[in-house]
């Protein structure tokens, strides 16, 4: 497997980043809840293509007692019956 080099945007725009941490606390500490801000991290990592992301957050969402199944059917999230929580976020930004 090959790696592409990849953009150092903590240094490129540093207030973004810092904004994009704060929302990523702001998350945490939501009622979301770890798991199903977990399966939405995963599928984001799927549309961005990270393999490193996508392997961590099913390692985390694993560790929590999500089903491998679901786990792998998360990249056809609108043909399978998860909840409405997490069919309303997939749905509001992720088209692929």
């Amino acid at each position: 497997m090959t790696t592409t080099a990849r953009l150092h945007y903590q240094a490129l725009a540093p207030e973004a980043f810092r904004a994009l941490v704060g929302v990523n606390n702001a998350l945490g500490t939501s009622s979301l809840g770890k798991k199903l801000l977990d399966l939405v991290y995963l599928r984001i990592s799927q549309v961005n293509g990270c393999a490193y992301c996508v392997d961590m957050h099913a390692r985390d969402l694993l560790a929590q007692g999500e089903d491998l199944q679901r786990l792998n059917s998360l990249v056809t999230w609108r043909e399978v019956p998860f909840s409405p929580h997490v069919s309303a976020l997939h749905s509001t930004g992720l088209k692929a």
